[in-house]
């Protein structure tokens, strides 16, 4: 399967599309996820929920982890993830979550998720270890 079959599959994710993730870059080594934070992506005080920060990341990290796969391979799914938040984006922030791949292997992959705004603020840095099924 090519990367822009791969790519039209991922932006098909039901949950995804209910958070308002847009699919902006997705190849075997970067992949960028964008979104506006609504009210209800909030904390008290009108800021980035870190819930919703991490779902973005596991996004991101899950659609990049999904170009890697090896041939007969079913999907991915998470197996490790760890957030640092950084700063706060206020509600109406357009965010960008931008995957780097660290290293794909038969059975695993590895990649960093940086969550900034669009002026280039550091929200949050996840990394996740995604499992070949």
């Amino acid at each position: 399967m090519d990367t822009a079959s791969r790519a039209r599959i991922v932006a098909q994710v039901p949950f995804s599309a209910h958070l308002g993730f847009q699919l902006e870059q997705c190849d075997r080594d970067t992949v960028v996820v964008s979104v506006i934070l609504q009210p209800e992506h909030c904390t008290v005080g009108g800021t980035a929920h870190g819930g919703f920060l991490m779902t973005l990341a596991d996004f991101a990290g899950a659609a990049g982890a999904f170009q890697v796969l090896p041939d007969g391979a079913q999907g991915t799914t998470t197996i490790e993830s760890k957030t640092n938040m950084i700063g706060a984006a206020p509600v109406g922030s357009r965010l960008l979550a931008i995957a780097s791949l660290v290293h794909a292997g038969r059975r695993t992959s590895v990649w960093t998720t940086r969550v900034e705004t669009a002026a280039g603020k550091l929200i949050s840095v996840t990394t996740q270890t995604q499992m070949v099924l």
